[in-house]
């Protein structure tokens, strides 16, 4: 009994910071339904718990819902990068081919064929292990800069195919595939609490299996090949085979969070397939902190929320303002937020301590 309650006191303690973002997340939508949301839009009859429950659906209660729903999907979208270049060192310019082919493939299936929701994700997740196994097949003989190019080069020829005329009826071509509808129930605009907790729910099962990766013997060998591939080579270990792993991971992460990110927005772009979605996730990782997991997460917030009030503050001119932000960042906290709390809380933590020392033997020495 004793040990069992030991090893649930270790776990808890392990996992603090997690469980209290988890309960917060959790009470959001409901606090922001008791500050934010708009009695006048609810009908008079409501009362105790189903009055709370609508009041989340109105007013900025639910425009605060979607911002957390979309930065949890760009949340996702970025611990997928941070497996390639945070735990592996592959440095992809073509992430956001995964991103967008899952976007596009259940937009296809639920608008033009009828598919349900669950067996459209399932079509997508099957799509993307097959993208990622050819993808990796092709680039992974190649290192450093070529690697980069030949991502690159595989993100632009999906990029052109979706802006293809050629199959305008299916994609939509330059204008995009709209009118995305999922089931009734699951209704981003009819129902945002219930998307918003679906989408809380991928959000977690995506962070835990990320996690179980890098913790893993597999996630270790990742590890050591980002720090030096050469010897991890001499030590016996497929390094070919490692990166597979983590890029069929990571393109798997990637592609349903696309799949969200169409169902919430009811629509898929060109856009989401172009190189700049991968210069977003890749600010994400590097502002959070490659190698960290919950940096990427604490970067999509960040880049997210950013944009945003920049642009309102700013207008136009915004991405000059959000730029600058990033240099900023990138001086100040070289390995990112959570990277460099981490790699300086030590040093923090001494001069504290000295500090505190000194308050102490000044108040010893000061004549009473």
């Amino acid at each position: 009994m004793t040990l069992t309650r030991l090893s649930l006191a270790t776990t808890l303690n392990r996992w603090k910071w997690e469980l209290l973002i988890l309960v917060l997340l959790v009470l959001f939508p409901f606090v922001a339904g008791i500050f934010f949301g708009n009695p006048a839009d609810l009908p008079p009859d409501l009362r105790g718990l189903a009055r709370l429950v609508h009041l989340t659906e109105t007013g900025p209660a639910k425009f605060w819902q979607g911002m957390l729903i979309q930065m949890l999907i760009l949340a996702v979208f970025a611990i997928s990068y941070d497996l390639l270049l945070g735990y592996t060192g592959i440095l992809s310019f073509g992430h956001a081919m995964f991103y967008g082919t899952g976007g596009y493939v259940i937009g296809i299936l639920l608008k033009h064929f009828g598919w349900p929701w669950w067996a459209a994700l399932g079509i997508a997740v099957l799509v993307a292990i097959l993208q990622s196994l050819v993808f990796g097949a092709l680039s992974l003989r190649v290192r450093g800069v070529y690697l980069a190019m030949v991502t690159l080069a595989f993100s632009e020829f999906f990029y052109i195919l979706s802006e293809a005329t050629d199959f305008r009826q299916y994609t939509g071509a330059d204008d995009g595939l709209h009118g995305i509808y999922i089931h009734p129930a699951l209704s981003p605009t009819d129902h945002r609490l219930r998307f918003y907790f679906l989408t809380l729910a991928f959000f977690i099962g995506a962070y835990l299996v990320a996690r179980r990766l890098v913790n893993s013997p597999t996630g270790r060998v990742m590890i050591a090949i980002r720090e030096n591939e050469q010897r991890a080579a001499m030590l016996g270990y497929n390094v070919f085979t490692y990166k597979m792993i983590a890029l069929i991971v990571a393109g798997l992460l990637a592609s349903l969070a696309g799949c969200f990110n169409a169902a919430y927005n009811l629509s898929v772009t060109p856009s989401v397939l172009s190189v700049g979605t991968t210069i977003d996730v890749l600010a994400m990782t590097i502002v959070g902190g490659a190698g960290t997991l919950s940096g990427p997460v604490l970067g999509a917030a960040v880049v997210h929320l950013l944009g945003y009030w920049l642009n309102r503050l700013f207008g136009p001119i915004w991405t000059l303002m959000f730029g600058a932000a990033f240099v900023f960042i990138v001086i100040f906290l070289p390995y990112g937020i959570v990277g460099t709390v981490r790699a300086r809380s030590l040093q923090w933590k001494a001069g504290w301590q000295r500090w505190m020392q000194w308050l102490g033997l000044r108040r010893a020495l000061t004549p009473r």
